[in-house]
């Protein structure tokens, strides 16, 4: 599905949509899945699984997290503290990253 994605590992978002749309602050991503469109992001669209005694010595009900569509979280620009979207500006034979909002170049 979606081949190129410009959410990697350990950036900042915000959700936008679904669960997890009321955190006031961004959150970040544990895992990207782009093949499936998904990512998973710390502490939102928490699941219980119920693990038995054989897995975990203790056994019991885990809370972990579960995969978030990539079209439901907007990145947090570092420099403006804001959602936005990202843009690529071709320049030459090189494209460039850039925030949308405020046109500043992706520090990647």
């Amino acid at each position: 599905m979606h081949t190129r994605v410009d959410i990697h590992k350990n950036d900042t978002v915000k959700v936008i949509t679904g669960r997890g749309k009321n955190l006031k602050d961004g959150r970040r991503v544990l895992a990207v899945f782009p093949n499936e469109g998904k990512l998973l992001v710390e502490g939102v669209k928490l699941v219980k699984k119920h693990l038995s005694a054989k897995q975990n010595k203790k056994g019991g009900i885990a809370e972990q997290e579960s995969r978030v569509a990539i079209s439901n979280v907007m990145v947090v620009c570092p420099s403006c503290s804001k959602p936005t979207r990202v843009g690529h500006d071709h320049k030459g034979e090189k494209s460039i990253g850039i925030w949308k909002r405020c046109d500043a170049p992706l520090d990647k």
